[in-house]
């Protein structure tokens, strides 16, 4: 093996011009041009201008098929609770946007939690209310926070909500 890649190292040296070949130096202006398999940079342009305006399109459509909407809180602070105990709280959300609010799934991160949603679309201008039960399970003492997942036709389709209690 020892012998063979010199001998191979000697034969592409000598088949690409060997060591002795030198690089002569070129005056002139050097120009480069930037191209894409076969494209020009001007097509490349065109094709790019061609993307520019489809994502402006998706955006326009996105947002005719959306809405906006706000809550009266985020976070909810049931304080201290006992270990045999159901406390609830209201989220109020508002359509502040232009077509019906469609709440389409609310989910807790944890079974101790029981969140309702609204059952049909809320009008543009009114409110209506996501319940939220939190029910401490046998041995889930001290501070507890949990989350509630609010899933709508708004461009950000995921909005948080967070409860918290300490549980005695």
């Amino acid at each position: 093996m020892k012998i063979i890649f010199p001998i191979a190292l000697l034969g592409l040296l000598t088949a690409c011009g060997g060591p002795s070949h030198e690089i002569e130096p070129h005056t002139g202006e050097v120009t480069s041009t930037i191209t894409a398999g076969s494209q020009s940079e001007q097509e490349l342009d065109a094709a790019l201008e061609d993307i520019r305006k489809e994502e402006e399109e998706r955006v326009a459509d996105a947002m005719a098929n959306s809405t906006t909407l706000t809550f009266d809180k985020l976070k909810h602070d049931f304080g201290d609770v006992g270990t045999i105990s159901e406390n609830t709280t209201l989220f109020t959300v508002t359509n502040t946007g232009k077509i019906p609010l469609i709440i389409e799934e609310v989910t807790a991160s944890c079974g101790c939690t029981t969140p309702i949603k609204p059952e049909g679309p809320i009008a543009p201008g009114e409110s209506d209310v996501i319940e939220v039960t939190f029910t401490p399970k046998p041995g889930q003492l001290n501070e507890i926070k949990k989350t509630v997942t609010v899933q709508a036709n708004t461009l950000d389709q995921v909005h948080i909500l967070e409860i918290r209690a300490f549980v005695k």
